[in-house]
């Protein structure tokens, strides 16, 4: 009999280190960050001295966006500079992208329209063309009822819509010839 309570006693030991072993592995994959074993490496002090990098203003003006007085456009903020002849921004926005995006470069405002209809159907007006992409004119204009609806995925349209004070800030200053710089 002290054979088999012996074996009893083994199949219990090694199911509550089953059982523990269980445990300790759930509440490690539950436990929060903060207590967590220190990483091998890094005392103390030098984790406290890592500061997390900086945000990068989205208003703040593109590095390797050119000189000299331009505006800029960036695909991926959907943002516009108007840059004076200092190089500094006299004015930032958001804009609505349409669905044909211009390739990053260097154009120029080659037409203006001051009031007309939009491939969308919408009047708009202070239309300002500097771009074309497989014969779909790219340009900045506003709405007359000044929406900035989402363009249509299923259509090609190339009008980037602004606010309309915006739209009259830009008709102020992209006159034909201004130099407009694409960023991706």
């Amino acid at each position: 009999m002290a054979r088999s309570s012996s074996g009893f006693v083994a199949g219990l030991t090694a199911a509550a280190l089953a059982v523990v072993g269980f445990l300790t592995y759930q509440a490690s994959a539950n436990a929060p960050d903060s207590l967590a074993p220190k990483k091998a490496g890094k005392s103390p002090s030098a984790a406290a001295s890592h500061k997390p990098e900086p945000k990068r203003d989205p208003a703040a003006l593109p590095a390797q966006s050119g000189t000299g007085e331009r505006v800029v456009y960036s695909l991926r903020d959907d943002r516009v500079w108007l840059v004076g002849g200092s190089g500094k921004p006299t004015r930032t926005f958001e804009v609505a992208p349409s669905t044909v995006d211009p390739p990053a470069g260097k154009y120029m405002v080659s037409s203006r329209s001051n009031s007309i209809t939009g491939s969308d159907g919408v009047p708009i007006e202070h239309v300002v063309r500097f771009a074309s992409v497989e014969g779909i004119a790219i340009g900045f204009s506003s709405a007359v009822d000044g929406s900035m609806p989402q363009p249509d995925p299923t259509k090609k349209t190339g009008g980037i819509r602004e606010k309309r004070a915006d739209g009259a800030a830009m008709w102020d200053f992209a006159t034909i010839g201004r130099s407009v710089v694409v960023v991706p």
